[in-house]
């Protein structure tokens, strides 16, 4: 487990006091990380139970204990092409707050990293433009070890009715192609 950490806590973003440790992970060649305190678990990918009139960043679900659980391709999310599973392929269990009430998603991504604890200090507020993904999903930039990691914001990432209003617009659209 690998730690990175600066002085005090100041003039954080709105990102509250808490977390500052992060779950980084690969997704494209890129590195990108998610508050600690959202994730549940992470699991192997071991295949998924795919779905019919699911949006396309949803690829199916998993059975996690007796729960079904929906699993999103992050890659297709960010309107990238879908990943292709490999052996260091994993799914990130992540609870978000939807609607007053805990959603728990699973998160498709290329391969886990490490847990890392990032200063307020080191985070920097978001870029208007440049990055690969809406701004929107984008909680900040931490700067670990001279290289910036994109913090992204789960709740945004990962909105159900967004996600919902989608698959919705795909449905009506091919109602009026039929």
């Amino acid at each position: 487990m690998t730690h990175v950490s600066a002085g005090a806590p100041q003039g954080a973003l709105a990102l509250g006091a808490e977390p500052r440790q992060y779950l980084t992970f690969m997704l494209g060649g890129e590195i990108y990380a998610i508050g600690i305190l959202a994730v549940k678990e992470i699991i192997e990918y071991a295949g998924l139970t795919s779905v019919p009139m699911m949006p396309e960043a949803i690829r199916g679900v998993i059975n996690l204990r007796g729960a079904v659980v929906p699993v999103m391709d992050l890659a297709a999310r960010f309107g990238r092409e879908a990943s292709v599973a490999t052996k260091r392929t994993c799914i990130i269990i992540v609870e978000v707050a939807q609607g007053g009430e805990q959603q728990v998603i699973g998160v498709m991504v290329d391969a886990v990293n490490a847990v890392l604890e990032i200063a307020a200090a080191d985070i920097e507020p978001a870029p208007s433009f440049g990055a690969r993904i809406r701004s929107d999903f984008i909680a900040g930039m931490g700067k670990v070890n001279g290289k910036f990691v994109i913090l992204l914001d789960a709740s945004q990432v990962l909105s159900v009715d967004e996600i919902s209003a989608l698959a919705g617009v795909g449905e009506r659209a091919l109602a009026v192609e039929a």
